[in-house]
């Protein structure tokens, strides 16, 4: 299908590519200048000089021309033109004006046909008229005159026809590979959702289970409230994977490529504040600095705030454990700050997780579609320095 498409619109290409190449002779100059020569051909040989110069012959010759200049919007009327043509004057120039008009606009229809056979029995009228003793040499010569003609304005109805058809398969083309993309991009979708079901959410759910036996059977206080923190934590997880699984999912009455609905539990700006409990819950050393109120900041932008301060998070626990971090959120000349900052950690940092690095890649991608700017590097005093800046409106 693509191949096929390829050729379609390679065919398209080369047909727009020549009507730029000749603009100059498109549209109305092209129609102008036909108009022009083909009411002086009228003119030259649609009047005898010597006697039909007469005011109803001149009235009919006037009429004559104006039909053929209205001829795109009504072609059957130069046929009719020409047949009023015929009581005083050859029709041979006339007629093929007509002919190849109603060939151009109608195509092989049944008008044609009917038209040219008007043409052929007023030419062939008028003939025997004019030259009894020749009629087959003249009538043929019109004939073949009108023919010609018509010849011509058949070739440019089918090749405009060729055009719209190679136009037409090309968009239809495009659409069923855009379709094509479209079911791809949402089947994968389904298949990250069902391996994110069995493996990560099957996992967060054992561990969720597992730490919740834990509390009920620790051997002190602190293993008991760790093992809760742990179970509200991969509690919390499932919850936003099982969200995150119906947006992959998507609904089946979305349009393709529509999500579903935002996640059932979005973050926002307050959102952080949640998130540095649970983490000093768990034992890190977090300090939090929120501007009171807090600015007002769209979905997208708070969302991504909090994306920020929970990977720059994540990050310090698993490349500096137990090091102090500082979150700070700050409103400076309308923007949105957010500073994460960590020391370096205390040890040799044997406890340090290596990391993938796409968790940098990640953050960086959603400031950047919220219309921010991501700096991240190393502190003057050795650790570790992630801010964001983020514009309120």
């Amino acid at each position: 299908m693509s191949a096929m498409g390829g050729h379609y619109r390679g065919a398209v290409r080369f047909f727009d590519h020549l009507r730029a190449r000749l603009s100059w002779w498109d549209g109305r100059i092209r129609s102008l200048l036909f108009d022009l020569v083909a009411a002086l051909i009228t003119i030259r040989f649609g009047v005898n000089l010597e006697t039909a110069l007469t005011v109803p012959n001149v009235g009919l010759l006037i009429a004559a021309v104006l039909a053929f200049v209205v001829r795109r919007r009504f072609p059957w009327l130069p046929v009719v033109a020409t047949a009023g043509l015929a009581t005083f004057t050859g029709p041979a120039a006339a007629a093929s004006v007509a002919a190849y008009t109603m060939a151009r606009r109608r195509g092989p229809s049944t008008q044609l046909w009917v038209a040219g056979g008007l043409l052929a029995a007023v030419m062939t009228a008028h003939t025997y008229q004019q030259f009894p003793q020749d009629l087959h040499i003249y009538a043929i010569a019109s004939a073949a005159t009108a023919g010609v003609a018509m010849l011509l304005g058949l070739w440019v109805f089918q090749r405009k026809m060729l055009l719209v058809t190679f136009r037409e398969r090309a968009e239809q083309a495009e659409r069923e590979r855009d379709l094509l993309a479209e079911r791809a991009v949402a089947a994968e979708r389904r298949r990250i959702a069902r391996e994110m079901h069995d493996v990560v959410a099957h996992r967060c759910s054992v561990i969720s289970l597992q730490a919740g036996a834990l509390t009920l059977t620790a051997p002190d206080e602190r293993t008991g409230e760790v093992a809760e923190v742990i179970r509200k934590t991969s509690a919390t997880a499932l919850t936003e994977l099982r969200s995150m699984l119906r947006v992959l999912r998507e609904d089946e009455n979305d349009g393709p490529g529509e999500m579903s609905g935002e996640l059932a539990s979005d973050p926002t700006l307050s959102s952080i504040r949640r998130l540095v409990a649970d983490s000093v819950e768990s034992g890190e050393n977090i300090r939090l600095d929120l501007p009171d109120p807090l600015p007002e900041t769209s979905s997208e932008v708070g969302r991504a705030a909090y994306r920020v301060v929970q990977e720059s998070l994540t990050n310090a626990a698993k490349h500096a454990p137990h090091a102090a971090v500082h979150v700070e959120v700050t409103a400076e000349d309308g923007d949105l700050v957010v500073t994460v900052s960590n020391r370096r950690a205390p040890g040799t940092g044997s406890d340090a997780v290596p990391g993938s690095g796409y968790g940098l890649i990640g953050m960086r991608e959603r400031v950047t579609l919220a219309g921010g700017a991501l700096r991240n590097g190393w502190a003057e005093d050795g650790g570790y320095r992630v801010r964001a800046v983020f514009p309120l409106q």
